[in-house]
Parts: structure tokens; sequence; C-alpha cells
């Protein structure tokens, strides 16, 4: 739908209004925290603690799952509003400016609140981390953003020569 003009095709097909999932994270917290959990057993089994993804609490566990729930929520009733924005797009044909300014404020609102939810899930998960925690996340996150644009500019670049 809207999209920055240098995202890859790749990076757009991900897009969820003009950005990414929020839920995304919840992702990226449990894949990075089973992959140091699974390279650290031999420690863990011996007691040790990490510090890190790897090493989160049962509480954390389900703090990260409630906020997922609370999360997938609030995704879900604004890709309704947008759905029920959409379905009125027609109405766009034929109107007159104020109308159509309205539909557009209502459309700058449903790309606000989608901004909002994204930053609210970043911060309420940085906050359920320890430092060290909150700071490896942060990295697996620029991680993945930088992975599937650099991924996205090689299969664009190929489809471009051929």
């Amino acid at each position: 739908m809207f999209t920055a003009p240098w995202a890859t095709s790749l990076e757009r097909s991900l897009h969820w209004i003009a950005g990414w999932r929020p839920t995304t994270l919840f992702h990226l917290v449990y894949t990075e925290s089973s992959i140091l959990f699974e390279s650290h057993i031999v420690d863990i089994l011996k007691g040790l603690k990490t510090g890190d993804l790897g090493d989160l609490s049962p509480t954390q566990f389900r703090r990260v799952s409630e906020l997922q729930c609370d999360t997938v929520r609030e995704e879900n009733a604004i890709t309704d509003e947008l759905s029920e924005w959409q379905d009125g797009a027609s109405d766009l044909v034929g109107c007159l400016t104020e109308g159509v300014e309205r539909k557009v404020r209502k459309l700058v609102g449903i790309l606000r609140k989608a901004d909002d939810l994204r930053l609210k899930t970043v911060r309420r998960v940085v906050e359920l981390l320890t430092p060290q925690q909150a700071v490896e996340f942060l990295i697996a996150a620029a991680e993945l953003q930088f992975g599937v644009r650099g991924w996205g500019q090689d299969q664009d670049g190929v489809r471009r020569c051929c």
C-alpha cells in the first residue's frame, strides 16, 4: 500500500500498513532465544547463566507471550479499520474536496495507529528484557532488517539484469 520508494520488492511484500508488522518482534525474540538456548545447553545444564536472550526467565516468557496476544489484538483492530477504509475507497470517485480530505485524514489516522503500535511494541519488548538482552534483541532486529534489504536488493538486481 504505502512504502518508501527505496524499498525492495521483498521489503514491500513483507510490509503491513507502511512498515513492518509489530508481531514480527515476537518471532525474533523466540527465534533468537531458541538459537542461543541450544548453543548454550551444556552450560545451562551445569547451572551457568549467560544473561543473553537464550537465558529468558519463565516470567519473561510469560510477559512476552501476554504482550504478543495484546499486540495481535491491536494489529487485527487496525487491519480491520484499514479494511473498512478500503471498502469505502470507491466513494472517493466523484467526491467533493471535503469528502476526499476526510477520507485522507482517516487514512493518515490509521497509518499513525500502525506506527504507534510498532513503536509501542518495541518499547514494551525492550522493557521486558535485561539491558544485555535488549541490546542483543535490537542488534538482531537491525540484522534482520539489513538482511531482508540486502537479499531484496540481490533479487531485484537479478530480475533487472535477466
